[in-house]
């Protein structure tokens, strides 16, 4: 990509990503961003900047797997019915599977507990070239850990090291984990899908309503949003402590979940644009032995063809 059309983009892409990005300069309160935000757009011009958005990821994610360099992860949390699983699916609509691997973290298993509370996700990094998706991850143990201290006792930490002090530390060893992945080729991208408790509603209704998403539903999501003023106060302290200049934290207005993927998409389209990646380069000694190879395979083929004549010639 040229230099002009790369300004080109970063500048067409810019509204959807400035507006909803914190990287820790400054005052953050959950309560500023709106969840119903839609960025000036209407349903339709949406669909098309998800379009031009989903061509652009995939050219993006083939030269990012060729080059062989970077590694991309990508963060996704939200309260229950936020979004998370139906925008994985349609930003990385026709994007190569085998460049992409997406984890959902949901309860510690009894070898998960018996490790410290980032080794599951430590396990589950991309390689580089790759790109890795997190449909919930190790902010997991900042939210839900902290609204249901009993999850905290199953977790067999010494208990004279669980003090007062034990959010602060885990927010302090999440930052450290990701500026030491950072500085290690992995670019990290977290969104939090920012839902209204009314718009909760709702979509747990449809799931209700209607039979093919019955499965979607569970009653400990009920038990869930009982406590939502917990769960938001929570997600205001992960995105206050843990949004750096190297993993900054996109507040995403997740009501309508047009808009939700336009800004997602566009995000991750900008950073891999500033990447700069390229299909790698052969060395002239190698094209030199494609020229060989070139020849000695028109050969074949004209060797074959020749046959082929010869053998119709003399069945006549």
């Amino acid at each position: 990509m040229s230099k002009k059309s790369s300004q080109s983009l970063a500048a067409e892409l810019k509204p959807f990503i400035a507006p909803f990005r914190f990287d820790g300069s400054g005052e953050f309160h959950l309560k500023s961003h709106k969840t119903n935000e839609k960025g000036g757009l209407d349903k339709n011009t949406a669909e098309e900047i998800l379009d031009a958005n989903r061509k652009r990821l995939s050219d993006f994610q083939e030269k990012l797997y060729a080059q062989d360099r970077w590694s991309v992860l990508l963060i996704l949390q939200g309260m229950d019915a936020a979004g998370k699983d139906s925008a994985i699916k349609s930003i990385f609509a026709g994007v190569n599977p085998q460049g992409c691997e997406v984890h959902s973290f949901k309860q510690p298993s009894t070898l998960e507990l018996d490790h410290d509370f980032l080794w599951r996700s430590a396990i589950a990094l991309p390689q580089r070239g790759r790109i890795g998706i997190f449909n919930r991850s190790y902010y997991e143990e900042c939210l839900v850990v902290r609204v249901h201290p009993e999850i905290l006792a199953k977790e067999k930490i010494p208990p004279q090291l669980v003090t007062k002090n034990i959010w602060r530390e885990r927010f302090e060893d999440i930052s450290s984990f990701e500026r030491y992945l950072a500085r290690n080729g992995t670019v990290i991208l977290k969104f939090f899908l920012n839902t209204s408790k009314e718009e909760q509603r709702q979509r747990f209704l449809d799931r209700l309503n209607e039979p093919a998403k019955n499965w979607k539903f569970s009653m400990a999501d009920i038990a869930e949003r009982a406590l939502w003023g917990k769960y938001q106060a929570a997600y205001q302290e992960v995105v206050r402590h843990t949004s750096t200049a190297a993993a900054p934290w996109h507040v995403v207005p997740a009501d309508h979940k047009w808009f939700a993927r336009v800004v997602i998409g566009s995000t991750i389209v900008s950073a891999l644009e500033k990447l700069d990646l390229k299909f790698p380069e052969v060395d002239g000694a190698s094209l030199q032995e494609f020229k060989q190879v070139r020849k000695a395979l028109l050969a074949e083929g004209e060797g074959g063809a020749k046959k082929v004549t010869a053998g119709n010639a003399a069945k006549k």
